[in-house]
């Protein structure tokens, strides 16, 4: 006997969809924005984070400080995930409620992983001092080998030829890069194209009602962060044998810090 559809599930999919697109099926005006804006995360946060990392394991080496914070990373927005789905049971929050905190959860996974990233290359020596730059990075890494592949077309060498590191630390750091309006352009186009494909799914999931969106935005989650941090460690190469430029000094009281998981942003 065929399995009936459930109603509610398919008018939460419809109402989830038609929020966030237009009935061409394209993103409605703002949502390009909101995404790109989550990935352009100040270097100040980025570095409160590390140095606070550091005064919970002083000894610790770049790679020990990387694998926490993949493991931090991953906590939460394995959390951040479930913790928004769940929400979708409670009486009173409606689907198109609950929908507005799904967006919020995209932009809320969109900044850990910014953090996360340019966290990764802080360690490895690359100080992105520029939020589009560093949000660049962050798109082409979330993009795996497509996104790697066009930021090394803005040093003359394709990824990898020479030490990924070195090759994006002496581009990015850079205040004038010949090129990077048009890759950036690039990268923005693909990243935006996968991301609403890929997040749809958890989106609409977090969206439905009945518990459902529990475990089908944890779930989510946890494999898209996955990959994302597969393609920073792809990406970045071996981690060096000490901890780079500033960040060798004992971290002084941090007049910026980041509360709760430490995977958020402060604007």
């Amino acid at each position: 006997m065929a399995r009936r559809s459930n109603p509610a599930v398919r008018i939460a999919q419809e109402t989830a969809h038609n929020a966030m697109f237009d009935a061409d099926g394209k993103p409605k005006p703002g949502v390009h924005n909101m995404l790109l804006k989550a990935v352009q995360i100040q270097r100040p946060l980025v570095l409160a984070y590390i140095r606070r990392l550091q005064k919970k394991h002083p000894r610790a080496t770049a790679a020990q400080l990387a694998a926490i914070a993949e493991r931090d990373y991953l906590r939460a927005v394995t959390g951040g995930g479930a913790l928004v789905g769940a929400t979708a049971v409670v009486p009173g929050v409606g689907t198109v409620a609950s929908l507005g905190l799904s967006a919020a959860a995209t932009v809320g996974f969109l900044e850990a992983t910014a953090l996360y990233a340019t966290s990764l290359a802080e360690l490895h020596g690359i100080r992105l001092t520029n939020p589009e730059k560093a949000g660049t990075m962050v798109m082409a890494i979330m993009l795996g080998e497509e996104g790697t592949a066009l930021l090394g077309t803005l040093s003359g060498q394709a990824a990898g030829g020479a030490k990924p590191a070195d090759v994006w630390g002496n581009m990015l750091s850079k205040s004038s890069i010949p090129g990077f309006g048009s890759v950036r352009k690039k990268i923005q186009h693909a990243f935006l194209k996968n991301l609403l494909k890929r997040q749809g799914t958890a989106l609409f999931g977090r969206a439905l009602p009945f518990g459902i969106g529990a475990v089908v935005g944890g779930a989510g989650n946890l494999v898209m962060g996955r990959a994302v941090a597969q393609n920073a460690r792809e990406a970045f190469g071996p981690m060096p044998d000490t901890i780079p430029g500033e960040l060798t000094a004992a971290a002084g009281p941090d007049n910026l810090t980041l509360e709760g998981n430490t995977l958020g942003s402060k604007r």
